[in-house]
């Protein structure tokens, strides 16, 4: 499981991201560059890093299902999602 620092900073980026959002749509559609770069850097969407919801592994991420690949499986074999099985053939 990663770090509880690691999961809260991405969590406080994400808060940035939703906060900002509009305005930042808003001075790229006008073109105030120099506005736009006065912004938090965190507030930029590309800082985001996709995270498993349940541990914060940072790699092996499932976008569909949103947690990492370990978890998946976990949670695919004991039957917690639905219309998920083992392939066999």
């Amino acid at each position: 499981m990663a770090k509880k620092s690691v999961i809260a900073r991405e969590l406080k980026r994400r808060k940035l991201v939703e906060k900002y959002a509009d305005k930042r749509a808003q001075l790229k559609a006008e073109g105030r560059w120099e506005e736009l770069q006065k912004l938090p850097r965190n507030s930029s969407p590309v800082r985001l890093h996709n995270r498993c919801a349940l541990t914060g592994r940072p790699r092996g991420y499932i976008r569909k299902f949103g947690v990492c690949r370990v978890v998946f499986r976990e949670m695919a074999l004991d039957g917690k999602i639905p219309g998920v099985r083992k392939a066999s053939w």
